[in-house]
């Protein structure tokens, strides 16, 4: 199933999550960092790592939601893409309230409690990416129907003048 939102022939999804998830885990381990004693501008660093996480997240999301809306009902596919979403969510909704409590503190350091609220966001993030694998390697959600190990381009004339949302 080929993704319904391209750039320049290519899915915009997969394109916008890998920032998200280097930022919340970046975030994380500068927590951590300074928690055990780093530097203390480490928890400041984190916690704007979480705001452009978060951001990231939301879009990647709204990108998402497009191939999401695409796969048919009563799939396999479509199972699991809607519990990688459903995890997303929580890893948003966890990361959020992490940033909230933050937000007006006195100290951008997290201490103990919103780092175990990160690693279980984490974890949460890891089993979401297996399964946004599992849904372009075994079921091939957002695979354009030309791929191949000699496809062309997708800058090609009429891979590249495709509307977004066209899908042959």
């Amino acid at each position: 199933m080929e993704s319904r939102l391209k750039v320049l022939g290519h899915p915009v999804h997969p394109m916008l999550v890998m920032f998200p998830v280097a930022l919340l885990v970046t975030g994380t381990l500068f927590d951590v960092v300074d928690t055990v004693g780093g530097p203390d501008f480490l928890a400041e660093v984190a916690y704007w790592n979480l705001t452009v996480g978060l951001v990231g997240g939301l879009l990647a999301a709204g990108a998402g939601a497009f191939d999401l809306l695409a796969i048919p009902a009563g799939t396999r596919a479509k199972r699991v893409a809607l519990t990688h979403a459903a995890a997303n969510v929580a890893v948003i909704l966890l990361f959020a309230a992490v940033w909230a409590v933050r937000l007006n503190a006195d100290s951008r350091a997290a201490g103990g409690a919103l780092i175990a609220i990160e690693v279980v966001g984490l974890a949460i993030l890891g089993v979401s990416a297996w399964l946004g694998g599992e849904l372009v390697d075994r079921l091939g959600v957002g695979v354009d129907s030309d791929a191949g190990l000699d496809a062309p381009s997708s800058l090609r004339p009429a891979a590249a003048s495709r509307p977004v949302g066209e899908v042959r």
